[in-house]
């Protein structure tokens, strides 16, 4: 080794940011963040909901009424994705089928409800009837309602 490759490789070792050979460190794993807990309030406004627009069709219990109103029981499309399920709500249905059962009635247009009690009632059923998934906000609720 000649002089300067000598001087340049005593500089690089004790400079830091001089052409060194070490790996960049590796970035810490991403820490999953729980969702929020639900507050008891919204799931009292949920039921409020609940029982005055729903309960007639899908039952106390949340069960339905086979052939005829679909239950919200464990249903994929209650634990699923939030758009569909809001959709469902503020554009009424018809026909259905669940888990290889077919529900015929027709569920009508809820749109004339608010995007807060729209919210709470899903919020309610994808957490009741022993359903245990993530609430539904005010914004998921009010970006459906905007979709065209």
């Amino acid at each position: 080794m000649n002089r300067i490759s000598i001087i340049l490789l005593l500089l690089s070792a004790s400079l830091p940011g001089i052409a060194q050979s070490k790996k960049p460190a590796a970035k810490p794993a991403a820490k999953k963040v729980a969702p929020a807990p639900i507050q008891p309030a919204v799931i009292e406004r949920g039921k409020a909901v609940y029982n005055t627009y729903c309960v007639a069709c899908h039952q106390s219990d949340g069960g339905g009424v086979p052939s005829m109103n679909a239950p919200l029981v464990k249903g994929p499309h209650v634990l699923g994705a939030k758009t569909p399920l809001i959709s469902i709500v503020l554009n009424g249905m018809q026909g259905v089928e669940i888990n290889g059962e077919t529900y015929s009635n027709i569920m009508p247009a809820n749109n004339f409800l608010t995007d807060q009690q729209i919210a709470d009632v899903l919020t309610y059923v994808r957490n009741n009837f022993g359903n245990k998934a993530s609430a539904v906000t005010v914004a998921e609720v009010a970006a459906a309602r905007n979709k065209k």
